[in-house]
């Protein structure tokens, strides 16, 4: 995948192939639009249905008769919870919908590559499905803000409802906690102040041999470090601003169609830019992607350092969390000590598909207290990380157990609790269906439905 660029996907749409009356109205192009569900005082169409599998492949989703299925069931259970959302006057979130409305605008803009392609698609102006799709997210939005209206119904478990859950449970059901490591580390980065100018310097002079003359497509075939774009001479496809680094889409913005840009730097690296056309929001360019690239040099210099620390680690003249405090070259971590957390979580324990390969290599054949050979690995800035040498230390390793309600109890607190909202949101469908005036067209009689509800509403 290019690094800058959403890949598109693929966007031919095949139409509805079930059998449809012929005495139902057309809607577009040989196809016939009717009703096929009534949910209370809501109606579903059959382009309402086929709107949605043309979204799912839009996005590089395909959906057969089957899918049809799995998608109306979907939406007449949401016309349960938003007949519910709207009873109880459940207020929306309007700068959520603005925001979701957006950002689905601008990623169908860049996978079908512009407007008149999205109008083409779905066979109306952009401007007509703003407003459709707008209404859409609202409605999905308080079907959301319904369900999670039920849940919260949920009250505080006690940890003598944990004991019964565990209790009630067949322990293969139980969930089972892999193994976990807490980890200290010793950062030390590469010179990347030189690295960084020995790259623009580069990139300089590439962009002096485009100025005077040289293809722009062919030095970036041979040049670019990015693999999507350079087979295609840096060339990125028609998308929206939104999609890229905002110093990459504020400087491709400002250029004029052909100039070459200045170096501009992203968390990806530095790149040079030209631009082939704008329209509106969206841009095509092509650019040329450096990275900063380190010596060996660099690496034994790192590498000494580490040595260095870990022998005298050994040698117990000074522990772990001191000398991270000294000479970790790691902000996030040196303050204290140089235990790591998850950034999202504030965890300090991580399960094996949370450390990186590198640091996992590391430190798989480490015992509690160990403390690895100097390696390389990167850090978590930008898109894939900046190189970095750094030593781990195996401060904890909790073995892989079914949970337990002394070790685990949080876990298993959470697993009841989302459970028992489950069923809520379960039976409020269940009843919902007995309750509700349901009509669903014989068309879908051979459905394979999960609720056995709805065959009781399917027009004989």
């Amino acid at each position: 995948m290019d690094i800058l660029w959403i890949k598109r996907f693929a966007s031919a749409v095949a139409f509805l192939t079930m059998a449809i009356s012929a005495s139902a109205q057309k809607y577009s192009d040989g196809i016939i639009d009717k009703t096929i569900a009534v949910v209370g005082n809501e109606v579903i169409m059959i382009s309402d249905l086929e709107e949605e599998v043309q979204m799912m492949r839009a996005y590089g989703m395909m959906s057969d008769k089957s899918g049809r299925c799995e998608l109306l069931e979907e939406m007449m259970s949401s016309k349960l919870f938003l007949m519910q959302a709207r009873l109880d006057s459940i207020e929306v979130n309007n700068d959520m919908v603005e925001g979701e409305l957006r950002n689905r605008v601008d990623m169908l803009r860049t996978n079908l590559g512009g407007d008149e392609e999205v109008e083409k698609q779905f066979g109306k102006s952009l401007y007509k499905l703003r407003q459709e799709w707008r209404d859409a997210i609202t409605d999905q939005t308080l079907t959301q803000q319904m369900q999670q209206e039920i849940a919260s119904k949920i009250p505080d478990l006690t940890p003598y409802d944990v004991q019964k859950y565990i209790d009630e449970t067949d322990e293969a059901d139980l969930p089972v906690v892999p193994i976990k490591y807490q980890l200290s580390q010793i950062c030390i980065y590469p010179d990347r102040e030189a690295a960084n100018l020995a790259v623009k310097e580069r990139l300089l002079a590439i962009r002096e041999r485009i100025i005077n003359g040289e293809k722009f497509s062919t030095l970036a075939r041979i040049y670019s470090q990015d693999p999507g774009s350079a087979r295609k001479g840096g060339e990125l496809g028609m998308a929206s601003k939104s999609i890229f680094w905002p110093a990459f889409s504020d400087a491709a913005m400002a250029l004029k169609p052909g100039v070459v840009s200045q170096i501009v730097e992203t968390p990806d690296g530095f790149h040079i830019i030209e631009v082939l056309e704008k329209k509106g929001d969206m841009f095509n360019a092509r650019h040329i992607l450096l990275k900063p690239e380190y010596t060996s040099d660099d690496r034994q210099k790192g590498f000494h350092v580490l040595d260095s620390l870990r022998t005298e680690l050994a040698n117990e003249a000074v522990t772990f969390s001191l000398a991270a405090r000294f000479y970790s070259e790691d902000p996030a971590t040196r303050t204290n000590g140089g235990q790591m957390a998850d950034p999202n979580t504030g965890s300090t324990y991580f399960e094996i598909d949370q450390l990186k390969p590198q640091d996992y290599a590391a430190i798989k054949e480490l015992k509690e207290g160990d403390v690895s050979e100097p390696f390389e690995s990167l850090d978590n800035e930008g898109r894939d990380g900046n190189l970095v040498y750094k030593i781990l230390k195996v401060d904890k390793i909790l073995p892989a157990h079914s949970a337990t309600f002394s070790n685990d109890y949080t876990l298993l607190l959470g697993q009841a609790k989302q459970e028992l909202q489950m069923k809520a949101i379960d039976d409020f469908i269940d009843s919902k269906i007995k309750s509700t005036y349901i009509v669903i067209d014989p068309l879908f009689a051979d459905c394979d439905f999960e609720r056995e509800g709805w065959y009781e509403k399917i027009r004989k």
